[in-house]
């Protein structure tokens, strides 16, 4: 076989390069693992009896939940931390909380503990509006931007909110993004 197939120490080791350059939950560290593993396995070629490559894509993959529970242990691994992140940067950016709580679902959390904030997801319709530059930071019909709103997963009555503000209220809602969740 060209290559020696992954074992738990290779597959740490790659986990521990990923993680290195990007954020990412446990569910989707597992993916990368078993990508890999994949990987490996189409590389072998015609050379090796498909049998064998087969068993050893299985013993690799078996050891994924190892590796993953030693990451978590170390605290290297940390969903919700993850989640807090990710929730945080997603509301600087003008998501609402559905919108985001969709993003992180994509990503494997199933439920994070995100509280419901009414004056954070209008801060957070503020800054979709800023982005816009619809509402108090510049002319733009306002139906269209209600619905474009209503698709981002914001309420009705939040997105209306936002707009009748003046711009100095929507500026200082914005800026007090930066504080921790509640």
């Amino acid at each position: 076989m060209a290559g020696k197939p992954p074992n738990p120490a290779a597959l740490y080791e790659a986990a521990l390069n990923h993680m290195a350059r990007y954020a990412t939950t446990e569910t989707g560290l597992a993916h990368v693992l078993a990508r890999r593993i994949e990987r490996w396995g189409r590389a072998q070629g015609e050379e090796a009896e498909p049998e064998e490559i087969a068993q050893a894509m299985r013993q690799a993959k078996a050891a994924i939940p190892g590796v993953l529970s030693r990451l978590r242990e170390l605290g290297v691994l940390n969903d919700a931390l993850f989640a807090a992140s990710r929730m945080k940067r997603l509301t600087r950016e003008g998501k609402s909380r559905r919108a985001a709580l969709a993003h992180l679902a994509a990503k494997g959390i199933k439920a994070p503990s995100a509280p419901e904030d009414p004056e954070r997801e209008l801060a957070a319709a503020c800054a979709y509006l800023r982005r816009r530059r619809a509402g108090p930071f510049g002319p733009a019909p306002t139906d269209k931007i209600l619905a474009a709103m209503a698709r981002g997963g914001f309420a009705q009555s939040t997105a209306r909110r936002a707009l009748a503000l003046e711009r100095d209220e929507a500026e200082a809602l914005i800026n007090g993004l930066s504080a921790p969740l509640a």
